[in-house]
């Protein structure tokens, strides 16, 4: 019995570890930071464990896309109050209204989790 509870909190320790350290991906080269593109601004966010690359991101009202990558661990992000979803990596687009957004990270992703909070400035 003993063997089996210490073989389950093994597994366990090491898939919650598993989570908060894959996904170390190479190759992305965009910028960090806003970048305006023809028809609306681009965010693009990069997560790590456990932090984004900034505290404030200021985008143009109108058409905003979010670019997400992960370059430490497995993250994904929500903009509150907005349709803007990613789950791991990805793109989203919505027509955004002039305030302030904030961006909690969607994915449970270790002790450090509740702390990744960025806030969106649409001007």
């Amino acid at each position: 019995m003993k063997k089996t509870l210490l073989g389950l909190a093994t597994l366990l320790l090491v898939l919650i570890l598993a989570a908060c350290g894959g996904g170390d991906d190479e190759g992305s080269s965009s910028d960090t930071g806003d970048t305006a593109s023809g028809d609306g601004a681009v965010v693009d966010i990069k997560a790590s464990n456990w932090e984004f690359d900034q505290e404030e991101y200021t985008v143009p009202a109108g058409e905003v896309t979010v670019n997400l990558s992960n370059e430490e661990g497995f993250h994904g992000i929500e903009v509150e109050g907005t349709d803007i979803q990613i789950d791991s990596e990805g793109s989203a687009s919505a027509t955004l209204e002039p305030g302030e957004y904030t961006i909690r990270c969607s994915v449970m992703c270790g002790a450090g989790h509740d702390d990744m909070v960025a806030t969106l400035i649409v001007e």
